[in-house]
């Protein structure tokens, strides 16, 4: 088995709810998760930043997780978020989440310092080292402001359990470049739910999606299709990066159904209810994140690959795009 297989397909970015006095909506997440693992879910992210983690006390995050796993039994594997800017910080993290029993940890480059490629691998480096886990780099520069250079993260894949990375930056020539660089066994996903399919097309192996949070079965099996290049598809052949960016907006802004704030310090979405329940319904016909719209500025380049089918693109396996990537050449029409 490749070294990180366990994460492949579609894993959530789960959601954290509150209750309206600003708590952790413990009954809410549990029936969240459990939607989640109902409906195909691959595996589970919680305590990223879409679950609003840097508003999180230190024991509501190990709380969050600890449900999670609780929850989950096993059913699928769960990639739980630790990083910032404190290496000491976030090994102490990581070390408490592996004593909980995730199956991996999402690091995201540290923010506003703005460390050399040098420091951010000698950052991941000893994480990696400290914790007895597979670790997936978390790059997205527009959150952030540090990408990780594909040259960083090649030297980087050298590391035993660092497995994979989710490539949030929005530029599909880094993506190719970094599929290129990295061993086999070493996984790519999109950070972003309306790339999936070109990255797959690229030689990606999913996506850590945020629009999963209210149509996990439909984008699990995107991705799924996608990844068995089953081109021919009708889900795949009417599949619209633009159409998932809707959902997604729609997930941060009006609730899709459910009731809830915002946690205090996150600008409250329109139209959030003051009844006290969680915004968060798995009953409903979706579920909403607690917080403002997420609207990372897409590149041209994003934009333009978003907004095709996957039908229009030439699956490749990654061996055969490793011969002749550059920039998107190796994204072929089919006439």
């Amino acid at each position: 088995m490749l070294k990180g297989t366990r994460f492949t397909g579609t894993g959530t970015a789960l959601v954290t709810p509150f209750r309206n006095d600003g708590a952790l909506d413990e009954l809410a997440l549990e029936e969240l998760i459990q939607r989640q693992i109902d409906r195909g879910i691959d595996f589970l992210v919680p305590c990223g930043t879409t679950g609003e983690s840097p508003t999180l006390t230190h024991e509501e995050h190990l709380r969050v997780v600890e449900i999670t796993v609780n929850v989950v039994k096993g059913k699928v594997p769960v990639l739980a978020g630790a990083g910032g800017y404190n290496t000491r910080e976030v090994i102490v993290r990581a070390r408490e989440l592996a004593e909980i029993g995730v199956d991996g940890i999402l690091s995201v480059t540290p923010y506003y310092n703005k460390p050399t490629q040098e420091g951010l691998y000698q950052h991941f480096r000893l994480i990696a080292d400290a914790v007895p886990l597979p670790v997936i780099l978390y790059s997205v520069q527009g959150r952030t402001g540090v990408n990780i250079e594909p040259a960083t993260v090649k030297r980087l894949a050298e590391t035993e359990n660092i497995v994979g990375i989710k490539e949030a930056s929005g530029n599909i020539s880094q993506m190719a470049a970094i599929l290129n660089l990295v061993p086999e066994d070493f996984i790519v996903l999109s950070g972003d739910d309306a790339i999936t399919l070109p990255l797959v097309a690229l030689g990606g192996r999913g996506v850590i999606s945020v629009v999963s949070n209210e149509i996990p079965a439909e984008m699990s099996e995107l991705t799924r299709l996608a990844l068995r290049g089953d081109c021919d598809s009708p889900a795949l052949s009417a599949a619209d990066g633009g159409q998932l960016r809707r959902i997604e907006s729609h997930s941060g802004e009006s609730g899709a159904g459910g009731n809830g704030v915002a946690r205090a310090g996150v600008a409250p979405a329109p139209g959030a209810a003051k009844s006290g329940k969680s915004r968060a319904h798995p009953r409903g016909t979706g579920v909403a994140g607690a917080g403002p719209t997420r609207d990372r500025g897409a590149c041209p380049r994003e934009i333009a690959c978003s907004h095709r089918s996957l039908k229009d693109f030439s699956t490749r396996r990654r061996s055969t795009t490793k011969r002749n990537i550059t920039g998107c050449s190796v994204i072929s029409r089919r006439h």
